[in-house]
């Protein structure tokens, strides 16, 4: 059966067609970072109204791309959260009404699930169960993930996410939207050492984050670094950035490794918009060498919001849950612990 996938949880439009005998035939994406760009952060109202004009042509162009027609579709999953309330509500009522006009049935799929399933669209996946950094949006979560639906929630942010701490930072160093990608351009020119920020909760003893003092630390060192007009020049810029990247890498990565010892696992998937830091990366995987494990990445296009994680993800499900009647809500908060294993897999 051919699955549509349908991401709108936020400021990117993501469609994809999943096979489940030939797997990922076709995806596309829309950002709408550009459009943000000028307000600094996502704008809900400007977010919905792009994914109204975005879905149907990025539907027909996977389409074309996999030379297919509506005809072909078996199934539609979308994101039904947690998100923007408005961006889910315009991806699901697009995905249930083509639904109900196809008699083809749906899935609503939790947002973060899908992220944590991206690595499995690769050609080498890990075997469950395996330990996951979930480092999306406002999340940093550690799971144990024992199969499709059986997750267990290891260690929390208590605060700021790390991609919150990245967004906030760039405000402060005066950097454009999205953070994290603006402050890890600006890292490769830092001086290593110059500075020294803390690493939060690092020897905690649990497995839990926090980066809200990290991210004052940097205001204090911008203010005290700042001249008589509260300007920074760039240099102090580049080697701040640095440090804040080295604490936050440093602290995911020690995280990740005690969170293998204590469940006894050797294998670590690393999804969402922080996983693609090239920073992080290479310290995992020095990490897990150290420690014979192995770790796992999604294709960086699929680090970010994209349909193709939604589509897998739903698929999995709708192979064995009875599809619904295409009434529809969405869930702009919602546990991921709380999700259900399917009943076949129970």
């Amino acid at each position: 059966m051919i699955i549509l996938g349908i991401e709108s949880s936020c400021d990117e439009t993501g469609i994809a067609l999943y096979d489940q005998e030939q797997g990922l035939l076709a995806h596309a994406l829309h950002s709408q970072i550009d459009m943000h760009a000028e307000y600094g952060g996502v704008v809900p109202e400007l977010a919905s109204r792009d994914h109204v004009r975005r879905t149907l042509p990025l539907i027909q162009r996977v389409l074309d791309e996999a030379k297919l027609t509506l005809a072909d579709i078996g199934g539609i999953a979308y994101t039904q959260g947690p998100g923007l309330a408005g961006a889910l509500l315009v991806g699901t009522s697009i995905a249930e009404s083509l639904a109900f006009t196809l008699n083809v049935p749906t899935v609503g799929v939790h947002h973060l699930e899908g992220h944590l399933l991206a690595p499995l669209l690769e050609a080498n996946p890990p075997a469950f169960p395996f330990v996951a950094l979930l480092v999306s949006g406002g999340h940093t979560q550690l799971m144990r993930v024992g199969g499709i639906g059986d997750y267990t929630l290891l260690g929390d942010t208590l605060d700021d996410a790390a991609g919150e701490a990245f967004d906030k930072t760039a405000k402060l160093l005066g950097l454009s939207y999205p953070g994290g990608p603006a402050v890890s351009r600006l890292a490769d020119l830092g001086t290593p050492g110059r500075f020294k920020l803390p690493r939060p909760m690092l020897n905690s003893g649990d497995l839990n984050f926090s980066f809200s003092g990290l991210k004052t630390a940097v205001l204090t060192l911008v203010n005290d670094h700042s001249d008589a007009d509260g300007i920074l020049d760039e240099q102090t810029k580049a080697d701040i950035a640095l440090e804040f990247q080295e604490a936050v890498t440093e602290v995911l990565t020690a995280k990740c490794m005690a969170a293998l010892r204590e469940t006894g696992l050797d294998q670590l998937v690393v999804s969402g918009g922080v996983g693609a830091n090239r920073q992080l990366r290479e310290k995992l995987n020095r990490a897990t060498k150290r420690r014979l494990c192995h770790v796992h990445y999604p294709r960086l296009e699929f680090c970010t919001d994209n349909g193709a994680m939604i589509a897998f993800a739903g698929a999995m499900r709708m192979q064995h849950e009875t599809a619904g009647d295409h009434g529809f809500s969405v869930r702009p908060r919602w546990d991921l612990a709380s999700l259900q294993r399917p009943a076949a897999s129970a």
